[in-house]
């Protein structure tokens, strides 16, 4: 069977897409791409994650439910330690709970969890 479609993006909602993803851009290392409510951060192989606009935006609560986080991103580090410094320099916040010892959870700009990982 043949894919019906390739190139899957993320898109996260947010209230400013243009902060988030130079916040994202920057961490990654990739290609910023800004238009009205709407940007895209690009790696060279082609790896896409989108930031809309969202009127009224309410940031996720983690880890309880009450304002879900819905999804959140994974990103692989070769040191916790630097790469905390390096995305609190960028504006993350570290959140108070932190469930486990080869990843720790931050929040982004917009509110987001987001892990950095090491394997």
């Amino acid at each position: 069977m043949t894919a019906v479609a390739r190139f899957p993006s993320i898109v996260i909602d947010c209230p400013d897409p243009a902060a988030l993803a130079a916040f994202y851009g920057t961490m990654l290392d990739w290609k910023v791409e800004v238009s009205p409510g709407w940007a895209d951060i690009r790696a060279e192989h082609g790896q896409c994650v989108s930031f809309q606009q969202v009127e009224g935006y309410t940031p996720p609560v983690w880890p309880n439910q009450e304002s879900p986080q819905q999804m959140h991103l994974d990103v692989i580090v070769d040191d916790l330690d630097a790469a905390e410094a390096a995305v609190l320099d960028l504006g993350a916040t570290k959140h108070a709970h932190q469930p486990g010892t080869s990843f720790r959870v931050f929040l982004d700009p917009a509110g987001h969890p987001f892990c950095l990982c090491v394997h």
